[in-house]
């Protein structure tokens, strides 16, 4: 097992790593829509599922994937009523159409909107 961090996304908020490597996968923890930089969440679902997404890839990318080998995504939300504008954006960067779960949850890390978990394949 290999635990990657990068600091092109937040850092994880508890006693978690960012992403796993293990028998040929990645996993990703859940990245909220922080920016990394400024440490400031976005207004909006759109500009927060962007973000999100971004730091997915930021992962992603530190584990030596991309977008195109994810296989399966884990998608909170705060909102249902959010679930046609976050898959908009979500659509735009997941292009390979991963199987996915998208369920709303009561209440996100740092009163978010969404949160987004992958699994991708290393090979």
């Amino acid at each position: 097992m290999q635990i990657i961090e990068t600091k092109d996304a937040p850092g994880a908020i508890g006693p978690y790593s960012q992403c796993y490597i293990a028998n040929g996968f990645v996993f990703t923890s859940g990245q909220i829509p922080v920016d990394p930089v400024t440490a400031m969440v976005p207004d909006g679902i759109a500009a927060q599922a962007e973000q999100s997404c971004k730091n997915v890839g930021a992962i992603l990318t530190a584990a030596g994937v991309d977008f195109s080998k994810v296989i399966k995504t884990t998608c909170y939300l705060a909102d249902m009523a959010d679930f046609s504008a976050f898959n908009e954006v979500y659509a735009s960067y997941f292009t390979s159409k991963p199987a996915r779960s998208c369920v709303a949850v009561k209440q996100l890390p740092k009163g978010v909107l969404c949160e987004i978990e992958a699994i991708a394949v290393k090979e």
